[in-house]
């Protein structure tokens, strides 16, 4: 049993070992990155037709719109990677906004909301809807979507406009309640809807939202805050992971050098300072409050969630060493396992995790922003202690498989024949 043991350990950690060596997108072509996501995209297509997002939806708030976005952002990414499979793509990315347009989709949203269900719910749709027009070649190839993208851009535009002459650049998601994070999405979708139709149709609202946001920043941080007053904008909450690595992606297409230097602010905060552990924290350095529902649980002050939309944000930015280590971090913590044509994670229990390291994995297929000054936030030696630690670990089974193998031999030789015939 102890020789068993060393060798199922043994096995488990030269696998976890190779895959620490996990390449990141950036080290690879638009095709390769692509043709890695297919398995992932599998599983999560089976998952999801199942009722995989339902099963999320009772686990996470969100969860089951999540899974269904991501899963129809990382097709339309995956698209751009690789035109060949651009109408797969865009089948499979229709396929879930339909699902997010179902009963199911919008009944976890406010439906009297300005926008309607709230504007987490109308600028995770918006966003998808273009995307969808912008991989099909534009207007002219998909009219009706594109029809239902200004009309839905023009409802998010004359929301905004109302906030903002009420004095906050905020709109709620549930009554009561915003969280940045969503307006920065929403305004994302506005700026992508100009772009799309070559216009600066919502021009004005965004640059008045742009001047309201900077006036309300987190004042530790400078940075976009994770929860605010919904009446004035203000913080409530500063900067957090969660929100940061979320928030960053957009942010991109709304003002790249803006976000470029956000960027590079949140690692200087954000960054783990933990060598071997290459994660995001939730809380800025020195703040050790604990998780809850937008983090999930917290190790060494780190966030999984967060840490997994990192590597979206490092693909994007171009900041190879975070996207390298946070690769290897991720492959060598998740016990991939891949079978039948599809990979999942943790033995598959959570399939809103694998959509989002999916859609960070693809980061590269969306319009990246200037690449940020160099980082040495992240340790490249972060494998060192994961080996040491490992080695010794595997040394010592090795020891007590091999001292246990000698004993039971040498109680073997020493017992007396009428012992050895005695059942």
């Amino acid at each position: 049993m102890a020789v068993l043991v060393a060798v199922a350990a043994t096995v488990v950690v030269g696998i976890s070992t190779a895959r620490a060596y996990t390449p990141s997108p950036l080290s690879r072509s638009g095709p390769e990155v692509a043709k890695d996501a297919l398995p992932r995209l599998n599983f999560l297509r089976s998952e999801l037709r199942s009722g995989g997002g339902e099963e999320m939806q009772a686990l996470f708030p969100e969860g089951y719109f999540f899974t269904h976005v991501l899963y129809g952002l990382s097709w339309i990414n995956v698209g751009a990677l690789d035109p060949d499979h651009r109408d797969e793509a865009l089948r499979e990315a229709r396929w879930a906004l339909s699902r997010l347009e179902s009963p199911a989709g919008s009944g976890p949203f406010p439906a009297d909301a300005e926008p309607a269900y709230g504007v987490f719910y109308t600028g995770w749709t918006t966003w998808l809807r273009g995307r969808i027009v912008e991989l099909s070649g534009g207007p002219e190839e998909a009219p009706d979507d594109t029809r239902a993208l200004r009309a839905a851009a023009t409802e998010l535009g004359d929301a905004f406009d109302t906030a903002l002459d009420a004095g906050t650049p905020y709109l709620t998601a549930y009554p009561g309640q915003a969280w940045p994070v969503d307006s920065v999405v929403a305004v994302a979708a506005l700026q992508l809807d100009d772009r799309i139709h070559a216009s600066d149709a919502h021009a004005d609202t965004i640059t008045a939202w742009k001047r309201a946001v900077n006036a309300r920043l987190d004042p530790k941080t400078g940075l976009i805050p994770h929860q605010v007053d919904a009446v004035t904008g203000q913080p409530l909450q500063g900067a957090r992971g969660s929100s940061q690595t979320l928030l960053l992606r957009f942010l991109a297409e709304i003002d790249p050098e803006w976000a470029a230097e956000d960027y590079r602010t949140f690692r200087s905060h954000f960054a783990s300072d933990i060598g071997m552990l290459p994660g995001v924290r939730e809380y800025p350095r020195g703040d050790d409050s604990p998780g809850d529902v937008d983090s999930g649980p917290l190790i060494f002050g780190l966030s999984a969630s967060a840490s997994t939309v990192a590597l979206g944000d490092a693909v994007l930015f171009g900041d190879q060493p975070t996207a390298a280590a946070l690769t290897g971090l991720a492959e060598a913590t998740g016990m991939a396992v891949e079978s039948g044509g599809r990979r999942f994670y943790l033995g598959g229990l959570v399939p809103v995790g694998d959509a989002f390291l999916v859609w960070s994995l693809t980061a590269e297929g969306e319009t990246a922003a200037p690449d940020p000054a160099p980082t040495t936030e992240t340790a490249t030696w972060w494998r060192v202690p994961w080996h040491i630690g490992t080695g010794v670990t595997l040394l010592l089974l090795s020891a007590a498989a091999l001292y246990s193998w000698r004993h039971a031999r040498r109680h073997h030789h020493t017992r007396s024949p009428a012992d050895r015939s005695t059942p």
